[in-house]
């Protein structure tokens, strides 16, 4: 089950400051999630062997404190549905005000734990004011500094309490879970109604981790499978760029959860900027991808121009270069099946492990043909080749010196390994280790 983790309050508490704070400064922080709309608002995070998603709801007030209904509103009960805990940020130097007291009856009324940041704390005489905030009777105060760090140890070691214990046995492990993402209107209800339409075997329908992002267990031509769906964005409003950020904001959840992503693109629109961004966001989590260029049927074409479509794809998604592309009509239903067909085959790409025997049998004498390139006078020398138990296929060389391969001979290494043992949609990974 995914952590997220949503920061919430007032304009100008500092929500953005801390948020930074949380992701640059800490040790444990592993990667920046790229702001898939403006600015960055999304990131990963660890802390003591907990993983888990830090949404800022910051950036989005635009114009004066009168707005604060419509649209920050709209915003934090978004990210309160879709997070694990919620993080409420208030000030010291402004002390108690109308709006914090508008904003913990939100809080209150989506039920979710919450813990309060009282921020600015950077003195001990500002911490002390820091006990008015008592008032909201919400549970205990944490006085931060966002500025300076001071605090937010004791805020993520309280945080971690809330996220669920890990270490319970997944009773749908070996199972591949399916996630349909992509852009608000690329016709992923369809694709998802169309799956559903056709004749199926329910073994189970356990509401996910949202009121409404079932995970739902299918059988289908033989091959069982669970799809995370996705689809199902509320429109809370008719702007655009809240739709935006909740479907950013499901899209985030899912990826963390499933195994591989048939990642929906409109055919008419083409690849989009955010588009790309999760692409490159599942390649980076090691996720399976499988691209459907949707609405195919209203394209007027020739013979190339799925060819011309796929290249222009491909250089915007340059380096990766490993995803299949299927152009389909979920209204005509043309190459539906295929599509979950061949996420499955991804599936079964990423989890494909393949005896040392037979690695070193194929890629050793390719190494041989074309050895990596001597660097100041040194011959390199890779002895020996095994798969290393992860989640995703990652190979260990050894070698005598394992600092000198350059990327480019990675590149050829990971193109001969893909042309002898298909890992089609797959992300690989190579380490280099002294023998």
């Amino acid at each position: 089950m995914a952590n997220i983790v949503a920061i919430v309050g007032r304009p100008n508490v500092g929500k953005s400051t801390f948020f930074n704070r949380l992701i640059e400064q800490r040790q444990a922080i592993m990667d920046d999630m790229p702001g898939v709309t403006r600015d960055r608002h999304y990131a990963y995070g660890q802390w003591v062997g907990k993983f888990f998603t830090v949404i800022d709801t910051g950036g989005y007030v635009t114009g004066s404190d009168d707005k604060f209904e419509s649209q920050i509103r709209k915003q934090v009960e978004m990210a309160l549905e879709e997070c694990t805990v919620a993080i409420f940020m208030v000030d010291c130097k402004d002390g108690l005000t109308g709006y914090d007291k508008e904003f913990a009856n939100i809080i209150r009324r989506s039920k979710k734990p919450v813990i309060i940041a009282a921020n600015k704390a950077d003195t001990p005489s500002k911490a002390a004011q820091a006990n008015e905030f008592y008032e909201l009777g919400m549970g205990e105060i944490f006085p931060v500094s966002a500025e300076n760090g001071s605090g937010t140890g004791e805020i993520l070691d309280e945080l971690v309490k809330f996220f669920p214990e890990e270490g319970i046995e997944d009773p749908d492990a070996g199972i591949p879970k399916i996630a349909i993402l992509g852009r608000p209107n690329v016709g992923k209800s369809s694709l998802l109604n169309v799956l559903l339409g056709v004749e199926r075997s329910i073994v189970t329908d356990e509401a996910g981790t949202t009121r409404d992002a079932i995970h739902s267990r299918y059988k289908m031509y033989g091959n069982d499978f669970i799809l995370i769906d996705t689809a199902g964005i509320r429109k809370k409003s008719k702007v655009r760029e809240d739709i935006e950020f909740y479907s950013v904001l499901r899209s985030l959840r899912a990826l963390e959860e499933c195994d591989v992503v048939i990642y929906v693109i409109d055919a008419e629109r083409g690849m989009e900027a955010q588009d790309v961004s999760l692409i490159s966001l599942a390649q980076k989590q090691n996720k399976g991808i499988v691209i459907m260029v949707n609405k195919w049927d209203l394209i007027e074409k020739d013979s190339k121009t799925s060819e011309t479509m796929k290249t222009s794809m491909q250089e915007k998604l340059a380096p990766i270069d490993f995803i299949p592309y299927i152009f389909a009509s979920t209204l005509e239903r043309q190459r539906i099946f295929q599509v979950i067909e061949k996420a499955v085959l991804v599936y079964n790409n990423k989890t494909k492990k393949i005896p040392t025997s037979q690695l070193n049998d194929v890629m050793l004498p390719e190494i041989l043909r074309i050895p990596p390139p001597a660097i100041k006078g040194k011959h390199i020398q890779i002895k020996y080749i095994t798969q290393v138990p992860a989640k995703s296929p990652s190979f260990a060389f050894f070698c005598n010196l394992p600092q000198y391969i350059g990327e480019s001979y990675q590149r050829f290494l990971e193109n001969r390994l893909r042309e002898h043992f298909d890992f089609e949609g797959v992300p690989v990974r190579f380490f280099f280790r002294k023998k």
